[in-house]
């Protein structure tokens, strides 16, 4: 998934990917380190998903972010339902 590698590049991602699930879910944020976190969870558990799916992405910047993002917005969502239970 992260294709070029290198922990800039997975940085970026995440930041992205953070920040954007944040805006999408209507939340101000967690805060920077939070965020890419979130985005780089996001990202694996969103890979993880379109795999069980059987949707594969090419490399690159763009598909990699998408899949972060929808990961991201999916593990906001749990957490949010785990909490309300």
């Amino acid at each position: 998934m992260f294709v070029g590698g290198g922990l800039i590049y997975i940085i970026l991602v995440g930041l992205v990917a953070g920040w954007a699930a944040g805006k999408i879910m209507k939340g101000a944020g967690y805060g920077v380190i939070v965020d890419i976190l979130l985005g780089i969870a996001g990202a694996l558990f969103g890979s993880w998903v379109l795999r069980v799916l059987g949707i594969y992405t090419s490399g690159g910047l763009i598909p990699s972010i998408l899949v972060a993002i929808l990961g991201a917005v999916l593990l906001v969502v749990i957490v949010r339902a785990l909490k309300r239970a």
